[in-house]
């Protein structure tokens, strides 16, 4: 009969084939992902910057590489800011994925890897505005076996919202891409209602008379102030 300690190593053993090893797959699985990512916004940068010089020499779109599990790509006034989180996330199993055959037949399989991407005003950054805030608009979930799904402010929410039949592929990957490209740009900022700027302290203008003191963001109003819309305007012209 085993002792305690025998079981508990058995445990332990069982634990480190199956869980801990999950992990490592899909921790793999979403780098790998993420460095095709990194392709397909290169090769769309090229090629959108192309395009746009034949419209505007003031718009641009440029590729911007920042670490092994961050990068960017500027689209006229707007970032878009990718992060690969390095840790694997399980779900709280009230969740409606441990209602499907897939995960039902293998709770392995809801554990995933998070790819989450923000949506920027350019001029936070040029501005070195770092009080300015992002909107998160996806979250890209990856699982040990590369199957996926998007969470989404965007039109593709319906089409990717349930783990996919089939692993990703460099077309699925490809749209998400261009439906995000296409929501920063049409995602724009609104004028806060009159009222809720109309009055102003000494102290929040000498601030705003600092770039990298004011606060603006497409979810928040200039200088914080919110509006009816939960969208904004910024004080610099927005392409």
């Amino acid at each position: 009969m085993s002792t305690p300690s025998e079981n508990q190593k058995e445990t332990i053993i069982s634990l480190l084939a199956t869980k801990s090893v999950m992990k490592q797959d899909v921790y793999s699985n979403t780098i790998a992902i993420f460095n095709q990512l990194k392709e397909i916004l290169k090769e769309k940068a090229d090629f959108f910057a192309d395009e746009a010089a034949k419209i505007d020499s003031r718009v641009n779109l440029f590729y911007k590489d920042i670490s092994l599990q961050s990068m960017q790509l500027k689209v006229a006034g707007d970032i878009l800011d990718f992060q690969m989180h390095s840790n694997v996330f399980g779900f709280d199993k009230s969740n409606a994925m441990y209602k499907t055959a897939y995960v039902r037949d293998n709770p392995l399989n809801a554990f995933c890897g998070i790819i989450n991407v923000y949506n920027f005003l350019a001029d936070s950054y040029k501005y070195n505005r770092l009080n300015d805030v992002g909107s998160l608009i996806a979250r890209i979930f990856i699982n040990r076996e590369n199957h996926f799904f998007v969470e989404t402010k965007t039109q593709i929410g319906y089409k990717y919202h349930n783990f996919s039949i089939q692993p990703i592929s460099k077309e699925n990957l490809t749209d998400i891409v261009m439906e995000l490209i296409i929501y920063s740009i049409t995602f724009d900022l609104y004028t806060p209602p009159y009222d809720s700027v109309g009055q102003v302290t000494v102290y929040e203008m000498q601030e705003k008379s600092s770039s990298a003191a004011l606060r603006t963001g497409k979810r928040l109003g200039y200088g914080g102030h919110h509006n009816d819309q939960g969208r904004t305007f910024d004080d610099e012209a927005h392409l």
